[in-house]
C-alpha cells in the first residue's frame, strides 16, 4: 500500500500544477491588458494594484481547492487499484478462484483485472493438476511397495517355505522392482519434458528411430505384432535424449494398446514422424484425457505414454497430432520445428 499513496500525491500534485498554471497564464493576461489599455494615472495604477492583490487571494485559494479536489479525484480514479492490490494480498494457494470485482465504469482497470483473473485461473488449474498429479504418483508407488511388503509377510510367515518358494519370491519382488524403477524414470522423463531443453543439437529422426524399432522387435513379435517402417533421413534439431524417450513411448503405446496380430506403421519425411497402429476404437474426445498423466485407455501400463510424448513436443516447441483411426488404434504425427 506503499506505492498507491505517492502515485495519489503525484497525481493531486500534477492537477494542481495544471490548475494553478492555467490561472497564472489567465492572470497574466488580464493584467496585461490592463496595463496595456490604461493611462498611466495614479487611479488606474491603483486599480491594477488591487486587481492583482485579489488575485493573489484567488490564486491562494484556487491552490487549496485544487489540491483538495485532485486529492479526491486521485482516489477516486484509483480505487480499483486498491481493490486489486488487497485481493491479490489475500489470495494464496487455496483461494484462487476468487475473482477480481471492479465497479462499471473503469474500461482501463476492468481489462486489468480481466487479465489477472486469467491468470489465476490458469494458476488454479496448474495447482490443481500438481496436487492430482502427486496424488496419482503417490497411489502408483505405493501399489507395488504394498504388494511387496504383502509377499515378503507372507513368505516369512509360511514355516514350510522351502528354497524353491522363496526363489519365487524373490523373482516377484525383483519384477515389482522393475516396474518401480521403469515408473521412476517415466517420472522423471516427464518432468524433464515440462523443464523444457537447455541445449539442442542436429541429429538424423530416422537413424533414431531405426534403433528403437530394432529394440522393441521382440516385444512385437511376441505380441504377434507387424512392424512396417518407412525411414526416410530426416535432420532434425533437439534434444537426443528427450527425443528417443518420445520415440521410444509412441512405438512402445503403439505395440501394447494393439490387438493380435495388428500392425504399427512408422515413417520419417523431412522433419516429420508418423507412427500408425491399429487397435481398439478410441473416441475423439477421449484423446485429450489420454495426455493427461495416469490416464490409461486400457488397463495395462502406468498411463504416462502419451503425457510424456505430449510433454516432450512442448518442450521442443514441435507440433503434436493425434487422431484416431476409424477402425481402431491412433494416428499420431511428430512434426519437429
Amino acid at each position: 500500500m506503499t506505492a498507491l499513496p505517492r502515485l495519489r500525491t503525484r497525481l493531486a500534485l500534477l492537477h494542481t500544477a495544471l490548475a494553478f498554471g492555467g490561472s497564472m497564464v489567465v492572470l497574466g493576461v488580464v493584467a496585461l491588458g490592463m496595463f496595456n489599455g490604461s493611462h498611466t494615472t495614479s487611479g488606474s495604477t491603483d486599480n491594477l494594484t488591487a486587481v492583482l492583490r485579489y488575485a493573489a487571494v484567488a490564486l491562494v485559494l484556487l491552490a487549496a481547492a485544487s489540491i483538495a479536489l485532485g486529492w479526491f479525484i486521485a482516489g477516486r480514479a484509483l480505487r480499483p487499484l486498491d481493490t486489486i492490490t488487497r485481493a491479490a494480498r489475500s489470495m494464496s494457494a487455496q483461494d484462487l478462484e476468487t475473482r477480481l470485482r471492479i465497479p462499471p465504469g473503469y474500461s482501463e482497470f476492468t481489462e486489468l483485472a480481466g487479465t489477472l483473473d486469467g491468470l489465476l485461473r490458469r494458476l488454479h488449474e496448474s495447482f490443481t493438476a500438481q496436487r492430482q498429479f502427486v496424488a496419482n504418483a503417490s497411489h502408483e508407488l505405493r501399489t507395488p511397495l504394498t504388494v511387496q511388503r504383502t509377499l515378503l509377510q507372507l513368505t516369512l510367515a509360511d514355516p514350510d517355505a522351502s528354497a524353491d518358494t522363496l526363489r519365487s519370491a524373490c523373482e516377484e519382488l525383483l519384477d515389482l522392482g522393475r516396474q518401480q524403477e521403469q515408473l521412476i524414470d517415466a517420472l522423471l522423463t516427464l518432468a524433464t519434458g515440462y523443464d523444457g531443453i537447455a541445449r539442442r543439437e542436429r541429429f538424423d529422426l530416422a537413424h533414431l528411430t531405426s534403433q528403437i524399432v530394432l529394440d522393441h522387435q521382440a516385444e512385437a513379435e511376441a505380441r504377434a505384432i507387424r512392424l512396417r517402417t518407412s525411414l526416410t533421413p530426416a535432420s532434425i534439431t533437439g534434444d537426443v535424449p528427450l527425443t528417443a524417450s518420445l520415440v521410444t513411448n509412441l512405438i512402445a503405446n503403439a505395440i501394447r494398446h494393439n490387438v493380435p496380430g495388428g500392425t504399427v506403421d512408422i515413417a520419417t519425411a523431412d522433419s516429420r514422424l508418423t507412427v500408425t497402429n491399429t487397435g481398439r476404437k478410441i473416441p475423439r474426445d477421449e484423446i485429450s484425457r489420454l495426455t493427461e498423466p495416469f490416464q490409461r485407455a486400457q488397463s495395462q501400463g502406468h498411463g504416462l505414454g502419451l503425457a510424456i510424448i505430449t510433454a516432450v513436443a512442448r518442450a521442443h516447441g514441435a507440433q503434436l497430432t493425434i487422431e484416431p483411426n476409424p477402425a481402431g488404434g491412433l494416428h499420431i504425427t511428430y512434426q519437429a520445428r
